[in-house]
C-alpha cells in the first residue's frame, strides 16, 4: 500500500516538477536579469565584506561571498551627479562636458543657465537605453540626480518605470506636516514620483519601500529579462533611521549610530530583493552588483573610508575608491577578491555584452569585466585611469597615482605600497611625474569644454573637503 501511495504521489507531482525544470532551463538559456544596487555616500570600510567590525550587513556579505569583491573599485567622480553621469553612459563624463556640477544652486550668476535646466545631455545613450534595445524591461527606484527638467526624466532616458525623486536627497519619511523637513516639500525634485508627473507620498521607511517596489517589479516581469537600478538614497543625509534599527547598535552614538542603522536598513532591503529572486528561481542567472557613488563624507554622516585618506569631493583614494561587489552564479566563480582596478564605467559594457549585445559606442571608456573574472583575460582592465575637476586632476598609471593641484606642486604615490597616500614621491621621481603629466594633458585634449560655468571656487561643500582629510582615520567604533 505504501508503495502504491508513493507512485500516486509521484504521478501527481510529476507535471509540477517538469514545469519547474522547464522554467529553470528556459531562464538559464535566456539573457541574464540585472540588478544594480547603488548606495549613496557610503564609506569604504562600512560593510562587513569590507572588514567593518561594527556594521551589520549579512545580506550584502552573502553577495560578496557568492561572487567577487573588487578591492580597487572606482567611480568616475568624487561627487554624486557626475559619478552617476559616468555610470549611466560608460564614459568619462568630461567627454560630454558633464564635468563639475553636482548641486545646481551653486551656478555662477553669469552662466545663463538655471539649475533645473542642467542634466545628462540628451545625445548621450544610457545604460537603460542599451538594455532596452536588447529587449529588457527596465526600472529605476530611488535617486535620479541627472536633471530635474522634464526632458531629462528617467522615463525619457530608457527606463520603463520610475518610482523615486529627481533630485539629490530627500527625507526617508513622508512629508505629512509633522516631518521637520516638510518646509522643503515644495521643491519638486524631493517629491516622490511614480512614472512621470504623478507625485505621491509613501508609508513606511523609504529604504524599505524602494526594495518592495523592486521586488514587485521582479514578480511582474519574471518571464522576460529585466534591469533594475535600485538607487538608494541611503546613507546620504538627512540622518534618519528607524529606532528599532538604532537599537541594534547600543555601543555607538551620534551620527555613527544613525549611519549603522541606515546601513542595516539598506542591507535588509537588499535581502528583500535577493529573496524575491530566490523565490522565483532567478538567482543563478541574475547579475547583482552593489556599489556606491563616491567616498563617504565622514563629517556629514559619520562614515569611515579607512584605511584610505580623503573623503567625498576630493581626489584622494577616500573620495574615489568605493565598495564594489558582483554576483552572477551562472557565469562568475564565487569567493573571489579581484585586485586590479576597475570602474563603475565598466558596468554598462559588462551588462550589455552579458545581454548578448556587441554594438555600442566606440568611445566608451568602460570594458566588459566578465572575461577578467572568469580567467579568460589576466591583464589589467585599465592601465590608465583619470579624474578631473577643472584644473584639479588625477591620473593613475598601473599602481602610480599623480594628483595635480591648481596652486602647488603635484603629488605622486605608489598605491601598491602606500594605500593611505602618506608618502609623496614626486620629488624622488621627476621623470615619472613629467611622463604622467604628459599623459594627463593628452587625455584632457579629448574632452569637451564644460557645459556649465560654476563659481570659480566650486561649491563651498567641495572646497571644505578638496584638500582636507589627508590622514586615514579609523572610527572610534
Amino acid at each position: 500500500m505504501k508503495r502504491i501511495l508513493m507512485l500516486l504521489l509521484a504521478v501527481v507531482l510529476a507535471p509540477t516538477a517538469c514545469a519547474d525544470a522547464k522554467k529553470t532551463t528556459e531562464q538559464s538559456e535566456r539573457a541574464p536579469n540585472i540588478v544594480l544596487l547603488f548606495a549613496d555616500d557610503a564609506g569604504f570600510e562600512d560593510f562587513g565584506f569590507q572588514g567593518s567590525p561594527v556594521m551589520k550587513t549579512p545580506r550584502l556579505d552573502e553577495i560578496a561571498e557568492g561572487g567577487v569583491r573588487f578591492t580597487q573599485g572606482y567611480v568616475s567622480d568624487a561627487t554624486c551627479g557626475p559619478s552617476r553621469a559616468g555610470l549611466m553612459t560608460g564614459k568619462y563624463q568630461q567627454r560630454f562636458g558633464y564635468e563639475e556640477i553636482n548641486v545646481p544652486g551653486f551656478m555662477s550668476e553669469n552662466s545663463g543657465i538655471k539649475g533645473a535646466e542642467m542634466g545628462l545631455p540628451l545625445d548621450q545613450k544610457t545604460m537603460a537605453d542599451y538594455l532596452k534595445d536588447r529587449g529588457y524591461k527596465t526600472a529605476i527606484y530611488g535617486k535620479w540626480h541627472l536633471g530635474d527638467a522634464d526632458r531629462f526624466h528617467p522615463t525619457k532616458r530608457g527606463f520603463d518605470e520610475f518610482y523615486g525623486f529627481r533630485g539629490g536627497d530627500r527625507s526617508y519619511f513622508k512629508y505629512d506636516g509633522e516631518n521637520p523637513l516638510d518646509n522643503v516639500v515644495a521643491a519638486f525634485d524631493k517629491k516622490l514620483e511614480r512614472g512621470f508627473g504623478n507625485y505621491e507620498e509613501h508609508e513606511g521607511y523609504l529604504t524599505d519601500v524602494l526594495a518592495d517596489e523592486a521586488a514587485q517589479f521582479i514578480e511582474q516581469n519574471q518571464d522576460s529579462p529585466f534591469f533594475i537600478y535600485l538607487a538608494f538614497n541611503a546613507v546620504h543625509t538627512p540622518m534618519e533611521a528607524l529606532e528599532e534599527d538604532m537599537q541594534q547598535f547600543p555601543q555607538l552614538s551620534g551620527k555613527r549610530r544613525e549611519l549603522a542603522a541606515m546601513t542595516l536598513a539598506m542591507d535588509r532591503a537588499t535581502g528583500r530583493v535577493m529573496d524575491k529572486l530566490e523565490e522565483l528561481g532567478l538567482s543563478d542567472n541574475t547579475i547583482v552588483v552593489f556599489t556606491n557613488d563616491n567616498g563617504g563624507p565622514s563629517d556629514k554622516n559619520g562614515s569611515s573610508n579607512y584605511p584610505l585618506a580623503g573623503t567625498k569631493s576630493n581626489h584622494l583614494e577616500g573620495g574615489l575608491r568605493v565598495p564594489f561587489i558582483m554576483r552572477w552564479p551562472a557565469k562568475i566563480p564565487a569567493g573571489q577578491d579581484y585586485d586590479y582596478p576597475v570602474s563603475t564605467l565598466d558596468l554598462l559594457p559588462t551588462f550589455y555584452e552579458a545581454a548578448g549585445g556587441s554594438e555600442y559606442a566606440s568611445d566608451l571608456d568602460g570594458v566588459n569585466l566578465v572575461p577578467y573574472l572568469t580567467g579568460q583575460d589576466d591583464e589589467r582592465p585599465h592601465q590608465k585611469m583619470f579624474w578631473k575637476k577643472e584644473s584639479r586632476a588625477v591620473i593613475r598609471d598601473g599602481d602610480w597615482k599623480l594628483i595635480r593641484f591648481p596652486d602647488r606642486p603635484a603629488e605622486l604615490y605608489n598605491l601598491a605600497e602606500d594605500i593611505g597616500e602618506q608618502n609623496d614621491l614626486a620629488s624622488a621621481q621627476p621623470e615619472r611625474v613629467r611622463s604622467m603629466f604628459k599623459d594627463l594633458f593628452e587625455w584632457e585634449l579629448t574632452l569637451e569644454r564644460p557645459l556649465w560655468l560654476l563659481k570659480r571656487k566650486y561649491e563651498k561643500y567641495d572646497i571644505d573637503r578638496m584638500d582636507q582629510y589627508r590622514v586615514p582615520k579609523q572610527p572610534d567604533a
